[in-house]
């Protein structure tokens, strides 16, 4: 069945309208637990009022989404085909002619379509939402409204150097041999009081990282209202190492799609490991796949040329739990990547591979029944 069909139309608004309506009721009930959590936050805090719980809910929400779409996807595949086969529109269709992987056809191809503008469009809406997020909580922990959680491409690290200042390093190239941090390039160094506002910007050619110095060769200093200051080198004392820079290099959830390939080569010729950040932005392109993989597992359990016989308890339970099984699974095969056990490429495609292969074979297997 070709998708710009008639019926091929149908069957694509069928999917896409059914999924919509229950992503919008997921939302919902995601919004109200994080509602609730958010009000037992701020309980007991009167410097924090309700534009928290509504900041904490709307920036919180894309992201729990991200994490469900594969299981909402699935849900809404079996209420389609539910519905089609109980007003036996699945009987008609297969009596026209139409095998069962030409009544798919367009449902899969509607499908992959959700999933490549969710990766597109929606991720980095999504990465951005997650960033503000932990803005909102850092903001939240300490009390201070006026207090940036820093993240972007490179490295940021934060640093209190007295009881009034606070430094935030950013540099764009680290190079790191035998496991020490030889050198940074085009390093800026805010130095910042206690209330986040910033006295001095520091721009140096080259940082060196050595028995708790930092230094600084090549500075500019740039104070509002100065003429910029020129220095052959400026020195801080420093608690930084080489373990706090691995911690504190950025989530790969607040990094959209379109950027995760050029912080994945900063980190990995930095010298630095990258396996999380490749396993997320390997994951994102699988993913329309592994939506269409859960779309032919509802089909198995959902599609059937007469579901007035019964069995509707069955298909909800079965489906549910098959949905449960892949998901916690392919998160165990995911930190089996990311930790280096098994290829990152291979953790990313195997759960999506495996569910796919056999879904084709049960529906096979059916169709020969």
């Amino acid at each position: 069945m070709k998708f710009n069909s008639i019926l091929g139309r149908y069957l694509a608004k069928q999917i896409v309208v059914t999924f919509l309506l229950v992503l919008v009721t997921i939302m919902g009930i995601i919004m109200m637990f994080d509602g609730i959590e958010a009000l037992r936050r701020i309980s007991g805090r009167e410097d924090v009022g309700m534009s928290y719980v509504f900041e904490y809910m709307i920036t919180r929400l894309p992201q729990t989404v991200d994490k469900v779409l594969p299981f909402v996807m699935m849900v809404a595949a079996m209420i389609t085909f539910w519905k089609i086969s109980k007003n036996s529109e699945y009987v008609i269709i297969r009596a026209a002619g139409v095998s069962v992987w030409g009544f798919l056809r367009p449902v899969l191809l509607a499908v992959f379509m959700v999933g490549v503008i969710n990766v597109a469009v929606f991720n980095p809406f999504s990465s951005k939402m997650f960033e503000l997020h932990e803005t909102i909580k850092y903001r939240f922990a300490t009390r201070n409204p006026k207090a940036m959680l820093f993240s972007s491409k490179g490295l940021w690290i934060r640093e209190a150097a007295a009881d009034d200042k606070v430094l935030v390093i950013q540099a764009k190239n680290l190079r790191l041999e035998e496991n020490e941090l030889l050198s940074m390039r085009d390093v800026v160094v805010l130095e910042m009081d206690r209330d986040s506002q910033i006295l001095r910007r520091i721009e140096g050619l080259v940082g060196e990282l050595k028995d708790n110095k930092f230094k600084l060769r090549g500075v500019k200093v740039f104070v509002s209202g100065e003429e910029t200051e020129t220095l052959s080198q400026i020195e801080y004392n420093t608690n930084i190492n080489l373990q706090r820079i691995k911690e504190n290099f950025i989530e790969p959830d607040a990094i959209s799609v379109w950027d995760l390939p050029g912080t994945i080569s900063f980190y990995e010729s930095s010298g630095f490991s990258a396996q999380r950040h490749r396993m997320r932005y390997l994951s994102l392109l699988i993913s329309p796949f592994l939506l269409v993989a859960m779309v032919l597992v509802a089909a198995i359990f959902s599609l059937k040329p007469n579901m007035r016989q019964g069995g509707v308890m069955f298909m909800i339970v079965a489906g549910i739990t098959t949905g449960f099984v892949v998901y916690f699974s392919s998160q165990l095969v995911y930190a089996f990547g990311i930790n280096g056990y098994i290829p990152v490429w291979f953790a990313a495609i195997a759960p999506t591979l495996v569910v796919s292969l056999l879904a084709v074979s049960t529906m096979l297997h059916l169709e020969e029944e």
